[in-house]
């Protein structure tokens, strides 16, 4: 993978000091960000420097210590941004003594626009073809960033989160990995399968929703959060599972696709129940002092997903 096009005058600046590491020894300035997309894709390309890398940066680009303080001044940035709409909602459901029921109820009460029922009953197959390049950007990274959380849990959690990373990794098969199935469901459809081939055409919410999965898993004082994101993630993903399912199959698209979700639907059904009592009910029972950061992770991935189906939605003409 390039680096993708620059959307202002700091990822122009950024991407030109990635591309001349090694060769250049000095301290390098840059521009502040010009809007949004800007800092958004700039972060998400320093981001990228922690998984797969770009074919036109050296490696040593990930540890320069002038990139990593352009990252960190990004993420503040996004980190305030999302506890500051976390600090904002006001949840419909009254607490319960139990985690597990008091966090499903929790999910319940929150209740935005689904891009899945749209497609499962409206969308058109041009509509189903651009969600499927904006969705590219996570389906073929999909488990990566909460693999780096990992190591940062006690023995109980990090066990159970295992089970469920192993389960996302297709079980020692390379052809079931969640992200492999993504890629034959893209090709049997005709489009691009390679990892980050659709980030240039991508809006700051896709890129948002990217980000905070990296800013999570890749900080240990984050851990909570990154695991209150995977439960909430994986708590709401069965049912619209299905209803993509039947979206494809009403649409009489290509099977590997349609066998994607239907993988998601069972898989996903286990998972909840993982994610919430095994995973982070666990590491609530050794460090109850993160359940406001698990709160905090789980209405993160709720919000985000909701500001994408308005977006898109709205691009598509769909009305409220």
């Amino acid at each position: 993978m390039m680096l993708p096009k620059p959307r202002g005058p700091l990822s122009a600046a950024v991407f030109e000091s990635m591309r001349a590491i090694p060769a250049e020894p000095v301290a390098r300035a840059h521009p502040e960000a010009d809007g949004p997309e800007d800092a958004a894709i700039t972060l998400w390309a320093l981001y990228e420097l922690a998984y797969r890398g770009f074919d036109d940066v050296d490696d040593t680009a990930e540890w320069d210590p002038d990139l990593l303080a352009v990252r960190r001044a990004l993420e503040v940035d996004l980190e305030a941004r999302l506890r500051t709409r976390w600090e904002s909602y006001t949840s419909p459901h009254e607490p319960r003594d139990d985690f597990a029921d008091d966090f499903f109820a929790f999910i319940g009460g929150h209740d935005g626009r689904s891009l899945a029922r749209f497609v499962q009953t409206e969308a058109d197959e041009q509509q189903v073809l651009d969600l499927f390049r904006l969705r590219s950007v996570y389906h073929l990274k999909e488990a990566d960033p909460t693999a780096f959380v990992v190591p940062r849990l006690p023995t109980a959690p990090k066990a159970a989160l295992m089970e469920l990373q192993y389960d996302e990794y297709g079980s020692g098969d390379p052809n079931r990995l969640h992200s492999h199935l993504f890629v034959s469901g893209m090709e049997a459809i005709g489009l691009r399968s390679e990892y980050g081939a659709y980030v240039d055409d991508v809006p700051v919410e896709v890129l948002e929703q990217n980000n905070a999965m990296s800013l999570l898993g890749l900080h240990r004082r984050l851990r909570g959060a990154a695991l209150g994101h995977l439960a909430a993630f994986e708590a709401t993903s069965s049912v619209p599972s299905r209803q993509m399912a039947q979206g494809l199959d009403r649409l009489g698209m290509a099977r590997e696709m349609i066998d994607y979700y239907d993988e998601h639907v069972e898989a996903d059904a286990v998972h909840e129940q993982l994610a919430v009592r095994a995973i982070c009910g666990a590491l609530l029972a050794v460090e109850p002092e993160l359940r406001d950061d698990v709160y905090f992770g789980a209405f993160a991935c709720l919000d985000l997903e909701d500001r994408l189906a308005e977006t898109l939605l709205a691009r598509w003409g769909v009305g409220t």
